[in-house]
Order: structure tokens, then sequence, then C-alpha cells
């Protein structure tokens, strides 16, 4: 979108909300804009997902963690998608209104952990499980929200600097003070959300996530292509293990093998 309305995306997000939501009505989720109509897609999908969801054994389990989740990703896009002279600030006064409860976290690291759909999926995927408990479903949303969904955004940040410096976008990889301390507190996010995994139902496939993610974005096409990010790539590799060299390898070999074809 190019709209830099917050009442936009705030209300075209409540369908994200809606679709998570099982018997919630259906609303006008473009009525800020000119543009209303889509041909019915955007209300056909969040019905599509509410169906899915009514379905789903232990929804109870975890419905709040998922309207939770959203919200952090909603408020986000929202304050993100804003004047590019009020981002910096709507952002950090947003970190201040949600830090209590949080573990050690900057302004940018917490949003850059609202910004990923990574724990919703894993709850979703765990509560067809009829005998998935509450309290497991605390403990995905406690180990994805911050440190996995850190990760993955931090991730993607780090990969896209020179893309997003070009474009004028905000890229939180950049509010570190310098290139010790992103990799510092990179490798900070992926011990931690190798702890907060360990404990949870099918810790294995969850940490394959943690560091398969990890792998993926460091053996992007746009990392080769950045001197500074190849440096830091290394650097990462190294601290990551042999878990994070396969995923690179595999991924970097696999990329090459199709650009081939």
């Amino acid at each position: 979108s190019t709209s830099l309305d917050p009442a936009d995306f705030s209300s075209l997000h409540e369908a994200m909300a809606d679709a998570l939501t099982p018997e919630a009505p259906l609303r006008s989720y473009y009525r800020h804009r000119k543009d209303q109509e889509d041909g019915g897609y955007l209300a056909h999908l969040v019905k599509t997902c509410q169906d899915v969801l009514a379905t789903v054994p232990a929804y109870a389990s975890i419905g709040p963690h998922l309207l939770d989740l959203e919200r952090y990703y909603a408020d986000l896009q929202v304050h993100k998608h804003v004047r590019r002279e009020e981002r910096v600030d709507r952002l950090q006064g947003w970190f201040e209104a949600n830090r209590n409860g949080l573990p050690d976290l900057r302004w940018y690291e917490f949003s850059a952990s609202a910004g990923s759909t990574l724990g919703i999926f894993a709850l979703v995927a765990s509560s067809f499980d009829p005998s998935f408990s509450p309290a497991e479903a605390l403990s995905i949303r406690r180990a994805y929200f911050p440190w996995v969904q850190g990760l993955h955004i931090l991730m993607d940040y780090l990969v896209d600097q020179e893309e997003d410096l070009v474009g004028g976008d905000l890229n939180f990889c950049s509010y570190y003070e310098n290139d010790a301390t992103l990799v510092a507190r990179l490798t900070h996010f992926l011990e931690e959300a190798d702890q907060a995994v360990s404990s949870l139902p099918h810790h294995r496939f969850h940490r394959l996530v943690c560091h398969g993610l990890v792998g993926l974005y460091l053996a992007d096409r746009k990392v080769s292509g950045q001197v500074r990010v190849r440096r830091l790539a290394a650097r990462m590799i190294r601290e990551g293990g042999g878990t994070v060299l396969f995923f690179f390898l595999f991924c970097w070999l696999f990329r090459r093998i199709k650009r081939r074809k």
C-alpha cells in the first residue's frame, strides 16, 4: 500500500484479527481509502481462515495468544507506515507503552519481534492436536515472541540493509551502534530462541526453524553483493554452529543449481 494514513492501516489490519476469530463478523476493511472494491478477495480470505479455525480442536488454548501476537503485528504496521519523520518517535513510544514484562530489548528489537507471524503459524499448527494444552500454548507464545520472531525479522533486515538504505526504508539493524554489537545481539537472539524452544513439544522441529531461517537468510543472493553484510554473514555462520552452516550450504547450493536451469 502507498497509504500513510494510520487509520487506513488500522482498519485494514482488522481483517487479520477477524481472520483469527471464528465468530467475528466481517467489517469494511477499506473504509478509510478511496479504492474499496477488491472483488470480495479480502472478505473471502478472512472467512476461509475463520472456517478453518472453527474446526481446530484446541482453539480455546490458542485464541488469546493469536490475538495478542496479531495486535503486536498490526500496531507495528500502523506505526511503521506513516510519514518518515514520525516513524521512530511512534515506534519508541509504542515500545515504552509495552515494555513491562518483556526481557531486556531495545525498541527496534521489540519492533522486529512484532513484525513476524511465525508464532501465529506455530500455534495454529499445534492446535490441530486435541491434547494441546493452554500451558503448551503459552510456552510457544513465550518462545516465539520475542526470540524466534525477533531473530526472523532481524535476519531479514540484515540482508536488506543496502536495499533499504537506497529506498529510504526503515531498517532495524541500522540502529545498532556497530557491527560487533549487531552480531552479538543476533547471536543472543539465536541462543535465547534455542533455549526457549528446547522445552516445547516437537522441540527439534522448532530448533530447525531457528537455525534454518538463519542459514536461509545468510544464503540469500543479496548478501553476496554487500561486502559488509557478507563479512557479517561469515561471523554469524561461525557463531551459529553446524546446523546453521548446513542450512546455509544447502540453500546456497540449491539457489546456485536453480539459477543454472
